[in-house]
Order: C-alpha cells, then structure tokens, then sequence
C-alpha cells in the first residue's frame, strides 16, 4: 500500500490510476520449490499451489502501476548475501489460520535484509504491511486448524541470492515482475 500520509517519497499520497497488488519475495528455484511442496503432505486445509510458495519479505499490496519501476530501483539497490535457509519446522498462525514451514534458526542476514528493505520502502514513500515481528515462514495452507504435530522428516535446504518483486494477478497466479 502507498502511504496516505505524506511523510516522504515521491510515491507518498492516495492512490490514482491504475494498480497492481505486490509484494516481494524470496522465489524457490524448481528443485526449492518442489522440496517444500513435499512438506505439505502432512498439512490440513486449504493448500497453498506449489507454484505460489514462496517466502514474503514485504506485502505492498494495492500500489499505483507507476510505481514498479521505482520498486524495481528499491530491488535491485539491495545487498543480497547468499543465505542458505533450512525449513525445519512447522507452525501455524491460529488468527488467519494458515500452516506453514519455518526455520528453528533464522539467520541474522534475512532479518538484516528484511529491515535493510523495510527502511528503503519507508524512505521512498512506500508503506509495507507488518504483523508485529518478522516472522520467516512459508505459507503451505490457509484454513488450517493446527500445523502438523511433528518437524518435518527431511528439512529443506534453500540457497537464495536474490529478492523477487511478484505480482498477484485478479486470476489468482503469482508472476514475477521484471524491467520491460
């Protein structure tokens, strides 16, 4: 969401024109992704398509179409390290009912990436939606009572290099959004 307060940014003030919903991401590669859908196997509820998982750094949700090219400056200004992410656990958020895959360990560079683009967000104008502390996870299913009772049997190791800007289409896919 764009700030309706004008703190600051060019992209400050109530949206006109045309939108996009967005967010960004850390994006699986095939062998990721298809490594953490296998950990929806014990889950319940409404699962999340393999193609969708992924692991939400910032949810912008509703931004003014022209603001991507100033998002994709924000991207590709960012000090990405290489993490290796291990998926480890299973938890829920009883609230919104969604299972998910977490780390046990969460490595200090994620967080430090994470805040690193909050702070750039906020100081273009952008307002990105929090729930209290960041908390890494991948969304394996909504509608769900519980997450599974045990860790999972083969935790997934996930190298990640880059972060993704992704588009939520009004068809429900998931797409990447890149420079035209």
């Amino acid at each position: 969401m764009i700030s309706n307060e004008p703190e600051g940014g060019p992209f400050a003030g109530p949206i006109t024109g045309p939108t996009r919903k967005l967010f960004f991401a850390l994006w699986p590669d095939e062998a990721a992704r298809a490594a953490l859908a296998a950990l929806q196997a014990p889950v319940a509820g409404r699962l999340t398509p393999p193609d969708k998982l992924h692991l939400t750094l910032a949810f912008l949700g509703q931004v003014a179409a022209g603001a991507v090219p100033a998002l994709l400056d924000i991207r590709d200004r960012l000090d990405v390290p290489t993490l290796r992410l291990v998926i480890d656990c299973y938890g829920h958020f009883a609230r919104p009912r969604i299972a998910w895959a977490g780390m046990t360990r969460v490595p200090p560079e994620l967080v430090a990436l994470h805040e690193e683009l909050m702070r750039r967000l906020e100081a273009s104008g952008f307002s990105a939606a929090t729930h209290g502390v960041f908390k890494p996870h991948v969304t394996l299913a909504r509608e769900a009572r519980l997450a599974p009772p045990e860790a999972p049997a083969t935790p997934v190791a996930w190298t990640v290099d880059r972060v993704v800007l992704v588009e939520s289409l009004p068809s429900g896919r998931y797409v990447p959004v890149e420079r035209q």
